[in-house]
């Protein structure tokens, strides 16, 4: 097995102060999300890890892309009847996680879940392209296949079905909107002494405080 004590990086980037920060996490969270777009080094700067919590307790964690931001919340896609949809039908809460590591930036969100409004859905379906519309409807999400040509052939039947027509949106898939109560932004300094700016939701209004590392 290999050692990894040595492995360690100086992060130096940059820094997070208390009179630069935006007062409304969105206004921040807008900021660092359009300097991770316009990075080079970051290829897909809306991969965001979505982790809920399961039934047998243990937190279970995926990446997912998100599809949009408002001052209401952050907004992704999925089927209902997945792992993450039924935990989220469970407990209605998630955490969302983006890691820049070439911007030493990190942000943690905690948010209460609810689904966004079918013709809301319905518009970003049809805006897919079709084999990713065809995917969605083939795929049993989470369920256990016999093998991959399973899925292969069931697509080959589709794309015959729909060639000339409009697929529709599955009733069991559709987007998320995840209002948080909490956001964190982490940026990385030396010697670990890591910024950490924490968003907490009080009475309709956002506390701002500062974290250890």
């Amino acid at each position: 097995m290999e050692n990894l004590h040595d492995k360690r990086k100086v992060y130096e980037k940059s820094q997070l102060i208390e009179s630069e920060i935006k007062q409304n996490p969105f206004e921040q969270f807008r900021d660092w999300f359009l300097d991770a777009s316009a990075s080079p080094a970051v290829s897909e700067a809306n991969a965001m890890a979505v982790s809920t919590v399961e039934e047998d307790g243990c937190p279970r964690t995926r990446m997912v892309l998100l599809k949009e931001y408002t001052y209401e919340g952050f907004i992704f896609y999925t089927n209902y009847s997945s792992r993450k949809g039924k935990a989220i039908e469970h407990s209605h809460k998630a955490c969302l996680s983006f890691f820049w590591p070439n911007l030493e930036r990190q942000i943690i969100i905690k948010a209460d879940l609810e689904k966004i409004a079918e013709n809301l859905s319905d518009g970003y379906f049809h805006s897919r392209p079709k084999g990713s519309q065809l995917g969605a409807v083939v795929s049993p999400q989470s369920q256990v296949i016999p093998n991959k040509e399973f899925l292969e052939e069931k697509l080959k039947e589709l794309e015959k079905e729909y060639q000339d027509t409009e697929v529709p949106r599955p009733s069991n898939w559709g987007g998320y909107i995840a209002k948080p109560y909490e956001i964190e932004f982490w940026q990385g300094r030396p010697n670990r002494l890591h910024d950490r700016i924490i968003y907490e939701l009080e009475d309709l209004d956002w506390k701002i405080s500062r974290l250890a590392p």
